[in-house]
């Protein structure tokens, strides 16, 4: 078993998201994204479809020209080569599952775009 908390220990980034690994298994990775309000993820892809929640906070969540706010418990699918961006409207925890095959590399590279 391998055990995980979103919400406790949160630290935040000063200036950007931070980004945090937190159950990496031969199935998928599960990444915590927290964000301050204002902070922001620029738009950006990934070949693998991902899993997004919002497990605390409230998001603008932009899929190409199309916004969306996502609030606590909400959660959407997105399949691979789909353009989308993050925006913290408050502070917010997210929970980001990755396809095995993706790395946390290329997330933490979103934040240098």
């Amino acid at each position: 078993m391998t055990y995980a908390s979103f919400t406790s220990e949160i630290v935040y980034g000063e200036t950007q998201p931070l980004i945090t690994p937190l159950i990496t298994n031969e199935f998928t990775k599960e990444i915590r994204i927290v964000f301050r309000s204002g902070q922001s993820m620029k738009a950006h892809k990934t070949s693998f479809p991902i899993t997004v929640m919002i497990v605390q906070g409230c998001i603008d969540f932009g899929v190409g020209e199309d916004r969306y706010i996502l609030n606590s418990g909400d959660v959407v699918a997105l399949e691979g080569n789909v353009v989308h961006d993050l925006n913290a409207l408050e502070d917010s925890i997210v929970r980001l599952s990755l396809h095995k095959s993706d790395s946390v590399a290329r997330v933490n590279g979103v934040l240098k775009l």
